[in-house]
Order: structure tokens, then C-alpha cells, then sequence
């Protein structure tokens, strides 16, 4: 996702003389009954149609939308998601349809770009099935191989790429393999597979140096990436813009001003390159880091110049980075601008200027902004009220955060494994050992807690307290429920925590399949178009500017899309 909630890592002040009103409205809490009904109704979903990066391949874009977009509907708004993509299609041959492989490949596209990978790979199981009628190709089998191993993990993505015949494996699957190693960190095999491809041929240009320079991002070995700029250099393979704007964030998280600043006059000089938009907000976001606010917001005014078509993406950061500057007044500015230009607002939107005016200490003008977001949702996303839990824990007022969480599950909102850890945060700080035991093991069972870790900061505090309590069953109960969800595979994040890791080390990170939250406003996907790049994308990997630690990561559409 494109920003994430923050205050785990961020002191919030806030005032305790809030007054609310009758309105507010977590506070008259009533119980309500989710009803069940077999498609969600949901408004005319408007795809987007980005523009397209073509290597020869088919463009997907260019035929009319009716047809496959109905497909699209019926598959995205199951009630029962457990019947599978299949049973869709199946339904809709039934009713005297019959599909194409090209509409069929675009419904992937648009599933893959909201994040339904489970419901995607389906689909292509199902053509898989009627290899008589639907000939796959290697686009479709790198397509296959990053859908697999987002759904079944990486050990499943290395069976299915065994399993292909040479013919097949061309220089996009194993982009796709590559891709999938540096997403899940594992770093030994992605060096070892950016070899392989070396010998092939298949690093001649500059998209595979830009994944695996964004595995060094992601692990902090910026040397590395200097390394791979001259490798690039040296072989005379020219630096795209995404090259550049990963070269400038490595140097920004260095610290070094006066390195960043001789890479962006570099690519100045380089007329095959057009600093855009993510340029600047890469540099806005380092020299924030770097304390140098004067220089980030003239970056950020570059950005607001910058921005083309109806991207919302850009209004994001601009109101997340200008909270992080600490200027209001431009946050307000910069949404007033945005409500303007669309005629409705994404919750990611909503996150963004809500997080920028918690962290600002508006707290009046968040909750003022979060009632319009209630009157407008099409559905309830977690992580905007994740936003006030946490403020409310931080401000030591469990008894409001547990209010607001009622307030969250009656308005049919489904907290995420982050929900639970906030609350658990507030009951360690209150000592209170069974409750925080609770809400950690609801964390761990949610759906998507796959792709969560409890910070280690609260764990070791939870064991803290568990020792000074002599509560030593409750710690052993923690401790097994982090076996059990593999995360002390995890080196790194096994001595974090001061325990021994367990499994099959990996060297980072542990193999997962990332589940996320589905939701059809999380246009932050692309494709590639030889390495499938829904979260890396490169279209710039620059540094959350709510993330904490830093996650090297991509705007997402913020220029253009890669695809096979």
C-alpha cells in the first residue's frame, strides 16, 4: 500500500481538552448486523487505463473495455470468494458467452492491479485447464509465476519455474523469479539468479538492475547500488529514470546532500531523461530526513508542476510530505486542490490528509475530515481508523481507542492485524497482560496477518512485562505464536527480538505470501514488463513518506506502467 500508518512510530501530542460533539460518532456506539447478499453493491467501478511501456508484446489497453469489464465485476464483487474465479466463468460460458483469451488476460491485469492476486491466478488456472482453447505464452507463464508466488509463496514459484520447458524460460520469467526473490528479500538466490541472467544476456538493459538495486535499497546496502550504477555505466547500458531515482534515494538515505544533489544534476544533463514527479518527491522526502525543509518543500512545489492526467497519486504524497514538513496550511491547500479536480477522493486520500493532520495535532480537523470520509466510503478501510487508535493509545486513553474500535467494527469495518497490535500496545502500557496476550493472538489469526510482523519494540516490551509479572505462560504463549507464523525464519528479526531462529533461515525475511488488504482503491500496482513489479513497480521506488523504518518502495503509477 502506498502509505501505511505511522503513529507506531511517532509520538502523537495530543490535547486533552478535545471537546466532541453529539456527532462524533464513535461515541454513541450501537450494534448493527452485516447482511449477506451475493455481489456487494458497489458504484460503476471506473477502471483506469495507464499508459503503456510495450516491448513487442500484445497492449491489452487498445480494445474496447464492455465486455471484460463486466467479467471483471462479477469476479471482484463475489460474496463468497472461496468459489473461485472459476465458477464465474464458468457461469458466464453457461449463459452462452464465450471468452477470449485477450479479455480473459485483461481481467488478470486489472485483478492483479487491485491486489486480488489469489483471484487472478485463478483465472489463469482456469485457462490453464482448456490448454486446448487458450495457448500460454511466456508473458502468461511470467505473469503465472508472480502470481504464484504471491498466492503459494516462493518454494511454489520455483516448482512451477522448474517445471517449465527451456523455451519458455526467457529473460521475463526469470524476471518474474528475480522479482520474487528480492520482494521477499532473499538475497543469496536473487544474486545468484542477476548471475545466471548475466550469462544469459538477459541484464542488457536497465529494468533488472533496478529490481535488484531495490533489494539493496531494502537492506540498506547502499554501496551495492553505487556498484551496480557502475556496472550499468561501464557496460554502456543507459540509465532509465527509475535507475536515477533509486540512485538518488540510495544517496539521500546515506545522508549525503551533496551526492543526491550531483546525481539529479547528472540526470538534468542527460537528455534522454525528464526528471517527473517522483523525482522530487524522492528528494523532498530525503531532505526531510536530512532536516533540510527549505530545500524539501522547493522539491515539493516541483512535484505539484509536475503532476499530468488525473493522477491522484501525486496528491497523496504531497499531503503526507507536507505533514512531515509541518506546514498545515499547505496540507489544507493541497486538498482543497485535489477535492477540486476529482469528484471523489480514494481512501488512500483520506489516509493521507488525516494522518498529516494527526501528526500536525489538528485532531479537530482529522475528525472533521474522517466524518466527510464516513458520509462518501464505499467501504470501510481499517487503516483510516487505525489512524485515531493509535493517537488515542499514544494520549494514554485506551478507553477512547477501545470506544473508537467499537465505533470501527459497527460501522462494518474488519480491523487488520495492525488494529489488534495497537490495542495491544495500550493494554502492555497499562500492564494488563491477558488482554494484550488477546488482541496479539486475534493479530496473528486475521486475514492478511501474513504479511504482518508485531513491532519488536512492543514484543520485547510484552515480555518485559510478562518476566517482571512472573507471568512466564503468557510469554510462551507469545513465543509460540511467532513460531507458528514463521517469523523467526527471520534472522534479522530474530535477534531483534533476542530469540534463536527456528525453521529454514532465511537471510532476511521469511518466504510469504503477502496477503494485503483487498481493497478497490489500492490503485498502487503495476505490472513489468519483464518483471512483474505489482509492489517494487519501479516507477521510481522512493522512500514512504509514512514509513517507519523506512520501506524502499514505489508511488505506484506515478509516471508509467510496465507490461507484459
Amino acid at each position: 500500500m502506498l502509505l501505511q500508518p505511522a503513529l507506531h512510530h511517532h509520538k502523537v501530542s495530543l490535547s486533552s481538552s478535545i471537546s466532541y460533539s453529539h456527532s462524533v460518532p464513535w461515541k454513541s456506539p450501537k450494534s448493527t448486523l452485516h447482511q449477506t447478499v451475493n455481489y456487494k453493491k458497489l458504484p460503476v467501478i471506473i477502471c483506469s487505463i495507464s499508459q503503456i511501456h510495450n516491448y513487442g508484446t500484445v497492449d491489452y489497453e487498445r480494445r474496447p473495455m464492455i465486455k471484460w469489464n463486466g467479467i471483471y465485476r462479477r469476479i471482484s464483487l463475489m460474496e463468497n470468494p472461496e468459489l473461485g474465479s472459476g465458477s464465474v466463468l464458468n457461469q458466464w460460458e453457461n449463459e452462452g458467452k464465450r471468452l477470449t483469451k485477450w479479455e480473459l488476460c485483461r481481467v488478470v491485469k486489472e485483478l492483479r492491479k487491485y491486489k486480488r492476486y489469489q483471484q487472478a491466478l485463478e483465472v489463469y488456472d482456469w485457462m490453464k485447464n482448456r490448454q486446448e482453447r487458450f495457448r500460454l505464452s511466456p508473458s502468461d507463464a511470467a505473469i503465472q509465476l508472480d502470481l504464484i508466488a504471491k498466492v503459494r509463496g516462493v518454494s511454489t514459484a520455483e516448482d512451477f519455474f522448474l517445471s517449465l520447458p527451456n523455451t519458455f524460460k526467457d529473460r521475463r520469467v526469470y524476471g518474474a523469479l528475480l522479482n520474487a526473490y528480492v520482494q521477499n528479500r532473499m538475497r543469496e538466490k536473487a544474486e545468484t539468479l542477476f548471475d545466471e541472467m548475466r550469462d544469459k544476456g538477459y541484464v542488457t538493459h536497465a529494468l533488472p538492475f533496478n529490481v535488484t538495486m531495490t533489494l539493496y535499497m531494502n537492506i540498506k546496502e547502499y554501496d551495492k547500488v553505487d556498484l551496480m550504477i557502475s556496472e550499468m555505466n561501464e557496460k554502456n547500458i543507459k540509465l532509465d529514470i527509475y535507475s536515477y531515482n533509486i540512485w538518488l534515494s540510495s544517496c539521500g538515505s546515506q545522508g549525503s546532500a551533496d551526492k543526491m544533489e550531483q546525481v539529479y544534476e547528472q540526470m538534468k544533463s542527460d537528455r534522454s531523461i525528464n526528471p517527473n514527479w517522483t523525482t522530487f518527491s524522492t528528494m523532498a522526502t530525503m531532505y526531510i530526513k536530512m532536516g533540510q525543509f527549505e530545500k524539501a518543500e522547493d522539491c515539493l512545489r516541483r512535484v505539484e508542476s509536475r503532476i499530468t492526467g488525473r493522477d491522484r497519486i501525486p496528491y497523496h504524497y504531497l499531503l503526507s510530505l507536507y505533514g512531515n514538513v509541518g506546514n498545515k496550511e499547505e496540507v489544507y491547500r493541497v486538498w482543497n486542490i485535489y477535492k477540486s479536480i476529482f469528484p471523489s477522493i480514494p481512501n488512500l486520500g483520506y489516509h493521507a490528509i488525516i494522518s498529516s493532520l494527526v501528526r500536525l495535532d489538528d485532531i479537530e480537523g482529522a475528525e472533521k475530515i474522517y466524518e466527510e470520509w464516513l458520509s462518501v466510503k464505499t467501504s470501510y478501510d481499517p487503516r483510516i481508523a487505525n489512524l485515531f487508535i493509535s493517537a488515542y493509545v499514544y494520549q494514554g486513553n485506551l478507553d477512547e481507542a477501545e470506544s473508537f474500535f467499537d465505533h470501527m467494527l459497527e460501522g462494518g469495518g474488519k480491523p487488520n492485524s495492525n488494529t489488534w497490535e495497537i490495542l495491544a500496545q495500550g493494554h502492555i502500557s497499562e500492564r494488563r497482560t491477558s488482554e494484550a496476550l488477546s488482541c496479539l493472538k486475534e493479530a496473528f489469526v486475521t486475514p492478511g496477518s501474513k504479511s504482518w510482523k508485531p513491532n519488536p519494540a512492543n514484543v520485547t516490551s510484552f515480555f518485559k512485562l510478562c518476566e517482571e509479572e512472573a507471568d512466564m505462560e503468557k510469554k510462551e504463549a507469545l513465543e509460540g505464536f511467532l513460531r507458528q507464523s514463521g517469523h523467526l525464519k527471520d534472522k534479522a528479526y530474530a535477534s531483534l527480538l533476542g530469540m534463536p531462529v527456528t525453521g529454514d533461515e532465511l537471510s532476511t525475511k521469511e518466504d510469504r505470501t503477502g496477503d494485503q488488504i483487498d481493497n478497490e482503491e489500492d490503485d498502487d500496482d503495476d505490472g513489468a514488463e519483464m518483471l512483474i513489479l505489482p509492489e517494487l513497480s519501479l516507477t521510481t521506488c522512493i522512500t514512504s513518506p509514512q514509513s517507519s523504518p523506512a520501506k524502499f518502495m514505489s508511488p505506484a503509477n506515478g509516471d508509467r506502467e510496465f507490461e507484459i
